[in-house]
């Protein structure tokens, strides 16, 4: 019942007290560095919901992801407005699956399972990531978290295999046209 309050609050911010929670919570988070180590969930409706359990062999860490596009320097010499190449490129992977590859990489003996966004400012976005150890007795024989213990699940975030992965992918749509999307009904 009380995961109920906890996703009302988070759904609007600013009608409720996360907000002026969250203002006082961004100005220590700006000073930590970049991947952090966290003890508990701050959002532990939405941890839950993804799959997170308060036992051993889950690792939870923050991730801290610049906002904004790919903007390069101008070049040197002459070109017109238009070949610059400097405004306008996006990156083809979303900032969540950008953190959940940088946790990944810190953590190079864990499995991610799944994210979510825990805030932002001008500058930054913040990601909250699970990390599951897949070599922990406790996780092999939890037989809801069991399977990303087989191999053919490591390293599954460099490969889109994570919900922020498939979205990048175009995995998520509905609707008509939807399967020129994907390469198969199946995939």
């Amino acid at each position: 019942m009380a995961y109920k309050y906890i996703a009302e609050a988070w759904a609007r911010p600013e009608r409720s007290y996360v907000d002026e929670l969250m203002r006082q919570r961004l100005i220590d988070w700006r000073r930590q560095p970049v991947v952090f180590r966290i003890e508990k969930p701050t959002r532990l409706d939405k941890a839950r919901k993804l799959g997170y359990k308060a036992k051993q062999g889950f690792v939870m860490i923050r991730v801290r992801v610049r906002r904004g596009g790919l903007r390069k320097q101008r070049p040197k010499a002459g070109r017109r407005p238009k070949r610059m190449g400097v405004k306008k490129f996006k990156p083809a992977k979303n900032l969540r699956l950008i953190a959940e590859e940088r946790g990944a990489r810190k953590f190079p003996n864990m499995e991610v399972l799944n994210s979510y966004w825990v805030g932002e400012d001008g500058r930054s976005k913040w990601f909250e990531i699970i990390l599951i150890d897949p070599d922990h007795p406790a996780i092999k024989a939890d037989k809801d978290i069991g399977w990303i213990c087989e191999k053919q699940h490591h390293g599954r975030v460099f490969r889109g295999l994570t919900s922020a992965g498939k979205k990048a992918r175009s995995l998520r749509r509905k609707g008509r046209g939807a399967e020129k999307f994907r390469p198969s009904k199946k995939a």
